[in-house]
Order: structure tokens, then C-alpha cells, then sequence
């Protein structure tokens, strides 16, 4: 593991080994301050501190920030990630948020490897690596299959709702995608959602919503167009997603930049406090 500090910098890498080597290897990228911008496969993430992302060493890739910043480096082995991270295709320059999920405690074994890479042993430190990528396997969506017939309640709820939280950058996402993931029929992932009051696409709109509303506000963001942070979080047509901001929360989301900017008090987001899986719950339960 090493740690990178710098100034505003910016620079291109481009592979020394070739896709099937051996030396490939994946960095886990941690960031520890500052903003930094990682680009690679067409994808562009933004990191602040407590983010992640992973990198591909055998494919070209990019990065720049603005000011000074510090983040540390992971490398593993093709063979070792391949292993661990269970999935046909590795997603490179995916933001793991450090604000929610699993992304603090990735940030946590993060860190405290590296502040205590000198002092454990070839065991404990094979035991800590292992720990972190079983950490960053589930940061990406590594959800087990669930059969239709079980877990009708609070644990269905769960997975479906975290796998769509995993998923939200993906344009695609969308009800036969998550039937398909988790072993479920797409009937059945309608009707859960039906005995809500609400549809898939609507409850997938407002997620996606409430986490540009949260990037808009974001003064680390604020170099980023409201087009560029509506199409990483899924949206695909920017008049569309402006409509849909207003509707959600009475404004447009320029109007709303403004207002942040200017340092004028914002309408509390109605959403963000609310236990939504506790909500999705106990209508399932009273469903039943």
C-alpha cells in the first residue's frame, strides 16, 4: 500500500503489461483529502475523502484534481481480485461512497493497514487483506440469490433495496435487471413494490434524485454541470431530469445550485431522515 500526496496535478498512465499477464494487477484507489477526478473505460469518477474506487493497471487511464490532495493505493493481484470479487466484470471508476453503507468501514481497513502495515505479522497481514477485500466485494453489490419463496419481508425488502442503491449509475437498472440478479421473477419484484403505493422506476427516479440533490450541494462538486451529475447517477435526457427535480422538490436544480451558492437556506430534504426500509417493512406486514 502506498500513500500519494500532490498539489494540483494531473497525468495519463498507460499499461506496461499486457490484459492477459500475470502482473496485471487492480489498484484500490482510497482517497484521504482532498478532490480528485479518476477516468478510465469512458467512466468518470470524483472522489472526496473517505471515497474508493478501483482501477485497472492493464488498461490506460487518467486523473487530475484541483488542489492539494492525498490517497493511498492498493495493488492486487488480477488472480487475488478475481477471486474475491465474484463478478463477470469488474467495474473500474465506480465511486464507493465514504458517507454511507460499507464505504466507512472500507475507509477504516483502509487506513488501518496502512498505519500498521510495519507491525503485523505475514499472518495478521494476510488476515487484514482478506478481511478488506471481502469489505470491498460487498461495496459492489455482491448480493446472494434469493429464492422467490422466502423471505417475503424486512430481509427481501433489504436486498432488493441494496442491490438498486449498488446499482443506481447504471442506466439500465431497471426491474428485469434486479429479478435477474437476485433469482427473483420480474412479477414478483413488481409486486412487492405495488403493495408499496409505489412502482420500481418511481422508487429508482427518487433515489437517483435525492443523490443529485446531495452532489448539487456539494461545494467539492461545484466544478461539475447539473448534466454531468444527473447523467452519472443515471438520467439520460437532462430537460427530463430538471422536470423531475422540480417536481421532487419544488425547485430546479439550477435555481437550487444558486441558492447554495449564495449561502441562502434550503428546504430540508423531507426524505433523508426517513427509515425508508423500516417504512417498506411494516407495509409489507400489514400486506401480509
Amino acid at each position: 500500500m502506498t500513500l500519494f500526496s500532490s498539489s494540483a496535478l494531473s497525468f495519463n498512465k498507460y499499461p506496461s503489461v499486457a490484459l492477459n499477464s500475470e502482473s496485471r494487477s487492480w489498484i484500490v484507489i482510497t482517497q484521504l483529502a482532498g478532490l480528485r477526478r479518476y477516468c478510465q473505460d469512458g467512466k468518470v469518477v470524483v472522489l472526496k475523502k473517505g471515497d474508493a474506487t478501483l482501477i485497472d493497471s492493464g488498461k490506460p487511464w487518467s486523473s487530475d484534481c484541483p488542489g492539494d490532495c492525498a490517497r493511498l493505493y492498493l495493488r492486487v493481484p488480477r488472480s487475488l481480485m478475481q477471486s474475491r470479487v465474484r463478478l463477470n466484470e469488474i467495474p473500474v471508476a465506480q465511486r464507493i461512497s465514504g458517507d454511507s453503507g460499507l464505504g466507512p468501514v472500507l475507509f477504516h481497513l483502509s487506513t488501518s493497514m496502512y498505519r500498521q502495515a510495519g507491525k503485523l505479522t505475514r499472518d495478521e497481514g494476510t488476515a487484514a487483506i482478506e478481511a478488506y477485500l471481502r469489505a470491498l466485494a460487498a461495496c459492489f453489490g455482491t448480493i446472494r440469490r434469493v429464492p422467490e419463496s422466502a423471505n417475503r419481508g424486512m430481509e427481501l425488502t433489504s436486498v432488493i433495496l441494496q442491490y438498486i442503491d449498488a446499482h443506481l449509475t447504471e442506466t439500465t437498472l431497471g426491474p428485469a435487471d434486479i429479478a435477474m440478479a437476485l433469482g427473483l421473477s420480474v412479477r414478483h419484484v413488481h409486486r412487492l413494490f405495488s403493495r408499496q403505493g409505489s412502482t420500481v422506476a418511481d422508487w429508482i427516479r427518487s433515489q437517483r434524485l435525492r443523490h443529485c440533490r446531495k452532489d448539487l450541494a456539494d461545494p467539492y462538486l461545484r466544478t461539475k454541470s447539473i448534466t454531468e451529475i444527473a447523467f452519472f447517477w443515471g438520467f439520460n435526457d437532462s430537460a427530463h431530469f430538471s422536470r423531475a427535480f422540480k417536481q421532487e422538490f419544488g425547485t430546479c436544480p439550477r435555481l437550487f445550485r444558486s441558492r447554495i451558492e449564495s449561502g441562502l437556506q434550503i428546504p430540508v430534504d423531507v426524505h433523508q431522515d426517513r427509515n425508508l426500509l423500516k417504512l417498506f417493512a411494516t407495509r409489507e406486514m400489514n400486506a401480509n
